[in-house]
């Protein structure tokens, strides 16, 4: 049984292939996807697939790219959702200084009311960082975090950052874009993960892997290529490969994990 730690099936790139994609991904292996929110427009359709598909659980957060346009009520929308889906995950939130312009203060007190919520709800939390990663684990060290952990996903950061974050309740999650051979360096660095804190992702629709790896390949009709959620055991290839284990070995060892950090 797979477990898809991170992806966006909301996103409207997917939305020509959605019902296609959601027919077929029970038939993956998958046993559950927790599909994340970035923002207050996009929260009402994470609730609904949530609705619909027992395998989906539901996250919802505000995302650093859309600070700038949340309105005064976001934060008292977003509790709102967290209460009333009591399975639901505080995600995807973060820090981001790849983005043109930047409001670093916005997003570091978007931030920490996220995870205060995460703290009060008990539940944890789907971290993403660009670019930002010792001003995160500065953020992290003095702020309250979730009981429970909270996930690094499409860990980007370096290798001698893990015991830190580990020791703060990290796990970090791969995603098939770490299969491109200009990703080399940073697919290693999951080596030096500690095995009870790996977990695997998508981030569809983004972050496909190279053609050669590729099984569901997706395109826009302007030619723009699109990860597939099929895509998911390319993670644990991926992970299998730089881990030196079996698949098999290591869904046990994901399946595990997930439901430590997710299952509530």
């Amino acid at each position: 049984m797979l477990y898809d730690a991170h992806n966006h099936l909301q996103d409207d790139r997917l939305e020509p292939w959605r019902a296609e994609i959601i027919a077929g991904m029970p038939q993956t292996g998958l046993a559950e996807m927790i599909v994340n929110g970035s923002c207050e427009e996009d929260w009402p359709a994470v609730a609904e697939l949530a609705r619909q598909h027992s395998w989906v659980r539901p996250a919802f957060g505000l995302h650093p790219w859309y600070v700038k346009e949340r309105t005064p009520e976001w934060a008292t929308t977003l509790r709102h959702f967290l209460v009333s889906h009591p399975k639901a995950v505080v995600g995807e939130i973060g820090l981001d200084r790849w983005i043109e312009n930047p409001d670093i203060e916005a997003q570091l007190d978007c931030l920490r009311t996220q995870l205060a919520l995460a703290v009060e709800l008990d539940r944890p939390a789907i971290i993403h960082c660009l670019r930002a990663f010792g001003l995160l684990e500065e953020t992290l060290r003095s702020t309250p975090l979730p009981r429970r952990g909270f996930l690094l996903h499409s860990y980007g950061g370096p290798a001698e950052m893990i015991p830190s974050f580990v020791k703060m309740g990290a796990y970090f999650s791969l995603s098939p874009y770490f299969g491109h051979s200009r990703k080399a360096a940073q697919l290693e660095t999951f080596a030096k993960v500690p095995l009870d804190r790996l977990l695997a992702e998508t981030d569809a629709p983004d972050m496909w892997p190279p053609d050669e790896l590729n099984p569901h390949p997706l395109h826009t009709a302007n030619g723009k290529a699109l990860n597939h959620p099929a895509n998911l055991r390319v993670s644990y290839e991926l992970l299998a490969r730089v881990r030196g284990m079996g698949v098999d070995e290591l869904q046990g060892i994901i399946s595990t994990n997930y439901n430590a950090l997710f299952a509530f």
